[in-house]
């Protein structure tokens, strides 16, 4: 079976999946809310499993890491510092990128005969036995139009209009963790800094975090605790990062960064939050990405799971043509033991970013240290979870599934 497919939604999960369904022989029509497509971004971190699912999208030779080669740093507000962990110090090496190297790299291998509506929304989705009827509102122009799609993809992200219209309103599905995040470009080096080099300032229930690339502006992450989440969108983001950092003095870096929030042209301010739900499609209608089990910025992966989602779901139609309900359901099947075990580790991943109290922030300090000998290293690999690193995020999942790992996975 292969017919029309409306996918909603522009960002990577969105971009990936109407251009392998395109290959797969199917006709997509893609709409975003935004007038134009997006670039730059805040930071993203390509474990194993992005990587193998970029290599088969035909989309890895596009990408490359912007780690720097300078070492990252743990710092103080008074410009102490000492060495600290970087996300290239765990298995298989993830590459450092910002999330706009993979929205370009996705839109790259999108034929041009696909179909691109920006500033269109869904407003109402109705579905039958052959097909689903779609209400597009252009609101640009105020108008509307409804069309017949054989299937449609909600890739519009954590509040996906998509998932809402079909299966019911965000409380059901959103999960808070009581945190905020904040991410944002960063233009040239903050003050105290060398360029190239990353930090993190971690403060009990607060933390700062700055990404460096070797061939970009670094990208900024703030993050802390909050109990009361509607709250914090009553303050513009700096305004509130100064509350949770003050009254004492910021220091020159973290002061930099928040002066730069105030005007940052784009910057993403929001709760920390998960999609949990029992079902990722119904009838015709399937979520891809963080529309469907948004895990939280947290686990880092985010990107790598919507390029898993893409692929599988692709290949899943090619094999069983005419049939979409297996395709759908060998989908699901396959996908669930990897984003359950993301969507489990959430707080623990949570802990890398930020972290609740000094005796952790002691602890984190000591790593480099306990790494010296045996049985320090195996306690911090136990607690970073070394072992399931390797076997979730690196793994080759769409491999996996089909029994059939891809030849260089293993040099991914």
């Amino acid at each position: 079976m292969t017919g029309r497919v409306l996918v909603v939604g522009m960002g990577v999960s969105g971009i990936a999946t109407a251009a392998r369904l395109r290959k797969a022989g199917w006709q997509p029509v893609l709409v975003e809310r935004a007038a134009a497509r997006r670039d730059g971004g805040y930071f993203i971190v390509l474990f194993g499993a992005g990587q193998a699912a970029a290599a088969r999208l035909g989309m890895l030779d596009a990408l490359h890491d912007r780690a720097p080669a300078t070492r990252k740093l743990d710092v103080e507000r008074d410009g102490t510092s000492r060495p600290g962990m970087s996300f290239s110090d765990l298995p298989g090496h993830p590459w450092t990128m910002l999330r706009g190297d993979i929205e370009a790299a996705a839109f790259a291998i999108l034929p041009g005969d696909v179909e691109i509506r920006y500033s269109t929304v869904p407003t109402a989705i109705e579905q039958d036995a052959d097909g689903v009827d779609v209400t597009l509102l252009d609101t640009a122009a105020g108008t509307s139009v409804t069309e017949r799609f054989d299937l449609v993809v909600g890739a519009d992200g954590l509040r996906s209009t998509v998932r809402e219209l079909v299966f019911g309103p965000h409380e059901r599905y959103l999960r808070r963790l009581g945190y905020m995040i904040s991410a944002f470009e960063f233009p040239g080096t903050p003050a105290g800094l060398e360029p190239g080099q990353a930090v993190t300032l971690l403060e009990p229930g607060r933390a700062m975090w700055v990404f460096a690339y070797r061939d970009h502006d670094p990208t900024v992450l703030v993050t802390y605790r909050t109990d009361d989440v509607d709250a914090e969108f009553r303050r513009p983001p700096a305004e509130r990062f100064r509350a949770v950092f003050g009254p004492q003095a910021l220091g020159s870096t973290l002061g930099a960064v928040i002066d730069a929030a105030e005007d940052a042209g784009e910057i993403l301010f929001d709760s920390a939050e998960q999609v949990r739900m029992d079902r990722w499609y119904s009838g015709r209608v399937v979520l891809m990405g963080d529309a469907a089990w948004c895990v939280t910025l947290y686990a880092g992966m985010g990107v790598s799971s919507g390029l898993v989602g893409a692929e599988l779901l692709g290949t899943l139609l090619e094999r069983h043509p005419g049939d979409l309900g297996t395709a759908l359901a060998e989908w699901e099947r396959g996908l669930r033991p990897y984003l359950d075990h993301y969507a489990e580790g959430a707080a623990a991943d949570r802990r890398i970013f930020v972290v609740d109290s000094a005796l952790e922030i002691r602890f984190r300090r000591a790593v480099p240290w306990l790494r010296r000998f045996r049985l320090g290293r195996r306690l911090v690999d136990r607690l970073v979870r070394i072992d399931e690193i390797a076997k979730y995020k690196n793994a080759d999942i769409v491999g996996e599934v089909l029994g059939e790992p891809l030849e260089q996975a293993a040099a991914l």
